[in-house]
């Protein structure tokens, strides 16, 4: 009677401790679970520093704060209409002067160098303003038109053409040989980079995507917060460290590992804002993409830049492509400036797309970016 006693408590024992340790992996599509690194003294990954961020978790003998709300982010096709309207005001001038100068009952010399100026004005680049204006002065010479409605259908094809509808604009994000994405965010201070790493996040759950944070920026002393504070807000977890002044690529090391361990469709790394002419970070920059590598391809290489400063972000944009390899840019503050022909000049010279805009400061204004949208708010 004892033995049968014994073997049934031990029978009720292992069923619990292999509940257990189910519990410490997500199922996919569920909820997640807590990340504790598991690597040893012989693991050669530089990390060790990083730990998830789940503040819902009390301590053992403590009393659990409350769960924060979680928010449930736009769906991205709302954002677009509501973005698009944005953009149509904020680029007005450019596409009402475009319009204005070519209804004109006589369209000389002086009235193309007036349109050359306006598109040079807008950010557009030396050569794609001329080359849009040799296009148009053919067009016209060639149609003879003054008909408003012609006018604009040849203005919106040209423009169009510059900004190139055929670029893939995909943000990668999609898990692949039985690990997630990873996607790394850089740029310099100012642009808006922890926000956009945060308001992507928000894009991704609502496309239903499980998403991982990995705060890279050490240097900041609120950077990792202010990341965490966003993943909270959508039940998105953060892996950071608490030591001040961290390395930067052992948190980006942990965090990847963490996304590996959980399953999670997506992992995004927020950098420190880097001044492009300290190479001392820009070096650091690119060790951390190689430490990154050495447990999983980097999918996305996203540079933040701010569009109300114009052609200075060319020069931005050009030093950060040499040290890690750009595959899309994320411009920042549209809605602040008139000068949208930074889409064209930023493509033409980094030869990769413009994948993401925001055009606002509330958590929803980020969507991906779209051409034949864009050129119809800059006329229409």
């Amino acid at each position: 009677m004892i033995i049968v006693f014994v073997v049934a408590a031990i029978a009720v024992i292992g069923t619990v401790l292999i509940a257990l340790v189910r519990t410490t992996r997500r199922p996919r599509g569920g909820a997640r679970s807590p990340y504790t690194s598991t690597r040893d003294a012989n693991d050669p990954g530089p990390g060790g520093v990083g730990t998830l961020d789940r503040p819902e978790l009390a301590e053992p003998g403590t009393t659990a704060p409350p769960a924060p709300e979680i928010e449930r982010p736009a769906a991205v096709g709302g954002r677009l209409v509501r973005l698009r309207d944005r953009l149509s005001r904020s680029n007005s001038t450019l596409g009402r002067g475009l319009l204005t100068l070519l209804s004109r009952e006589t369209i000389d010399e002086g009235v193309w160098e007036e349109i050359e100026e306006t598109l040079l004005l807008a950010d557009l680049g030396t050569e794609p303003s001329m080359q849009l204006v040799d296009a148009l002065r053919e067009r016209v010479r060639v149609e003879g038109t003054r008909d408003p409605e012609r006018v604009k259908a040849m203005l919106r094809e040209e423009l169009l053409r510059l900004v190139d509808p055929t670029m893939d604009r995909t943000v990668k994000t999609t898990r692949h040989d039985g690990r997630p994405a990873i996607v790394l965010v850089v740029g310099v201070n100012g642009t808006g980079k922890t926000t956009t790493v945060g308001k992507l996040a928000r894009v991704l759950v609502a496309e239903d995507k499980d998403v991982l944070l990995g705060a890279a920026d050490t240097f900041r002393a609120a950077a990792a917060d202010q990341l965490a504070t966003w993943g909270q807000r959508v039940g998105v977890p953060t892996v950071r460290s608490d030591v001040e002044g961290a390395d930067p690529s052992s948190v980006a090391y942990d965090a990847v590992r963490a996304g590996i361990e959980v399953e999670a469709d997506v992992v995004m790394i927020d950098t420190a804002g880097r001044l492009q002419n300290k190479a001392g970070l820009m070096d650091e920059l690119g060790k951390l993409k190689r430490t990154i590598e050495k447990q999983a391809t980097v999918d996305e290489v996203l540079l933040v830049l701010d569009a109300t400063t114009g052609q200075n972000g060319m020069t931005q944009a050009a030093v950060f492509a040499q040290v890690v390899n750009i595959t899309g840019i994320v411009l920042t503050k549209l809605d602040g400036t008139a000068k949208g022909g930074i889409v064209v000049a930023i493509q033409r010279a980094l030869g990769v797309p413009v994948k993401l805009v925001g055009l606002g400061e509330g958590p929803d204004d980020l969507a991906p970016f779209d051409a034949g949208d864009f050129v119809d708010a800059i006329i229409d």
